[in-house]
């Protein structure tokens, strides 16, 4: 039997919003490689539907009836194989958005995302990486902010080496692998490298952990990302 061509990534879109919905589904299915498996209208149908029709890469709506995609986040990524979860969010809720990350999101996107970010955001968790764009970063600390100064400081790990810390400062600061390979005149294969150490060292699950672990340890402070688009 011969091999069949590259499935297309499957997302699913977990959304109280019809329109949004809709504005997102349009978008995604202009792609060849992607498609859009399932729908859902609170957190409740999108785990069970989720159940019966498997997705690579789930867009959850943080504010829903009935159950939030707080509680279906966590839920989906306690599964075994679970699905990447990227929260959509308008920021309202601070606690919301940490609270989401910590149920094991890979990642946040704000609702008014240009097309073309949101497409490389399914890509992004799909490929095991997670979504932490400058824009969004900015916005979360304005909110989170000054809870993470309350917080109790963890101390930089003593076997990070310079550029592991170089690394994780630019992963806080919004830049992509490429970017950061970029950055630093190395390979893009060099820089995944270097994630991956970083996140195993700091303890991080994923990079959105610990993005939020170098501004708990003064790495990089809010300010310095707060001043500018």
């Amino acid at each position: 039997m011969e091999e069949t061509a590259t499935q297309p990534i499957r997302v699913a879109l977990v959304d109280d919003q019809q329109l949004v919905r809709a504005g997102f589904r349009m978008v995604i299915d202009s792609q060849p490689d992607l498609t859009v498996v399932m729908e859902a209208s609170d957190g409740a149908r999108g785990v069970d539907e989720l159940a019966r029709t498997p997705a690579d890469v789930v867009l959850m709506d943080v504010q829903m009836p009935i159950m939030d995609g707080i509680e279906a986040t966590r839920r989906l990524t306690a599964q075994d194989a679970s699905p990447k979860v990227v929260v959509l969010t308008t920021f309202e809720n601070d606690e919301y958005v940490m609270s989401a990350i910590s149920a094991g999101a890979s990642g946040f996107l704000l609702k008014d995302v240009p097309p073309e970010q949101l497409l490389d955001a399914i890509r992004t968790v799909h490929r095991g990486d997670a979504v932490i764009e400058a824009r969004s970063t900015r916005k979360l600390l304005q909110h989170v902010g000054p809870m993470l100064g309350n917080a109790v400081r963890p101390s930089l790990p003593d076997d990070l080496t310079p550029r592991e810390v170089e690394v994780l400062e630019a992963m806080a600061r919004g830049l992509s692998n490429s970017e950061i390979a970029e950055k630093f005149v190395v390979s893009e294969a060099t820089v995944k490298t270097h994630v991956g150490r970083v996140l195993s060292k700091t303890g991080s699950r994923d990079r959105v952990q610990a993005v939020l672990y170098a501004f708990q340890i003064g790495l990089v402070r809010p300010q310095d990302l707060l001043g500018s688009d």
